[in-house]
């Protein structure tokens, strides 16, 4: 057990920052190296099965959560799949829920809080690391678009369609400034990396840092700061962004230049391969502006980060991981 320990506290810590479903690509590959992870998860999430446990029960959306706990568990594929498993249409009142979310539903209430539910269920999926909802208090996501209009909802600030100008996050309540328990800003502290993303910039990536706490925490820690940049553009959000723009929007919101290193994808995504209706009409590749990466104190790691599967493109997780270790075994890269 000593040893165990021992070498737990010897491990590199990374801390990955995000949500939606390109945090748990890079997590499951990342379960596999000698590292100590902490997964930091928004919680801003109103969608789906979701957001109507969030609407009719009171709880934190668990489905984000759900996802990571899933991508970091070492039980048996069985296990996990039952826990992933999403009751049919047909099922009426259960329809559309993951078995997960109903799961964590309930330990909220039993443990009394969202956050002691979650380490719960970290120790019964026997987590090789740390799972930490970004709050521990419900987080309503806000944006102001390009024409002066304003939006309260994730889903609602998705469905719009509209350029985003800026975010931030308030309580439903708008009483006070939401801030994450202390575990995370210790874990940003700590941290020897922190990884943001892959996610959507404005829904996955940016809720979590505009938790004030938070973000002061990313930008006064001694940590690496890597972004991992989207491949594709997100219509109404990133549309024909350069990854200097996605750069620049979280230097914005933050107030400064706070990340170190990038990594870019360079192998072309096949136009023909791309299923537009499935993924996004208005979905493109991500533009590269390398001089404009540099000209905000960025480190480039410009490689094949690639994975096309069901028409779609994807980072490829092991090889995303692969540079994330490298990095890590190099003096960080200053501004």
């Amino acid at each position: 057990m000593v040893d165990k320990v021992a070498k737990r506290i010897d491990r590199p810590r990374m801390v990955v920052i995000g949500g939606g479903t390109g945090l748990p690509v890079i997590l499951r590959n990342l379960k596999k190296r000698d590292v100590d992870i902490t997964a930091v998860v928004t919680v801003a999430d109103d969608g789906g099965s979701s957001g109507i446990l969030r609407n009719y029960i009171n709880v934190l959306p668990p489905g984000d959560i759900r996802n990571v706990l899933v991508a970091l568990s070492t039980l048996p594929e069985l296990y996990l799949d039952i826990f992933q498993y999403r009751f049919k249409s047909s099922d009426k009142f259960l329809s559309g829920h993951a078995i997960g979310n109903l799961i964590i539903t309930a330990l909220s209430e039993m443990e009394g809080g969202f956050f002691d539910a979650v380490q719960e269920l970290t120790r019964m999926m026997k987590v090789d690391g740390h799972v930490y909802p970004v709050c521990d208090e419900e987080l309503v996501l806000h944006a102001e678009f390009s024409d002066g209009s304003q939006l309260a909802g994730e889903a609602e600030i998705t469905a719009a369609d509209k350029l985003v100008k800026r975010v931030w996050v308030e309580s439903p309540t708008n009483d006070h400034q939401p801030e994450a328990v202390p575990d995370v800003i210790e874990a940003i502290m700590n941290a020897d990396q922190i990884v943001l993303g892959p996610g959507s910039l404005y829904t996955s990536i940016l809720p979590n840092l505009m938790v004030s706490n938070v973000g002061e925490a990313v930008k006064a820690t001694s940590a690496e700061v890597v972004y991992i940049c989207n491949i594709m553009t997100q219509k109404g959000e990133t549309d024909h962004f350069t990854d200097a723009d996605h750069v620049r929007v979280l230097d914005r919101q933050l107030g400064q230049n706070f990340i170190n290193t990038v990594l870019v994808n360079n192998r072309p995504v096949p136009a023909s391969y791309i299923d537009h209706q499935r993924w996004g009409d208005e979905s493109q590749p991500v533009g590269h502006d390398y001089q404009g990466l540099k000209e905000l104190g960025c480190r480039v790691i410009s490689s094949d980060f690639l994975e096309l599967k069901d028409h779609g493109a994807f980072h490829n997780g092991q090889l995303v991981s692969n540079e994330l270790i490298r990095l890590l075994g190099q003096p960080k890269f200053n501004h």
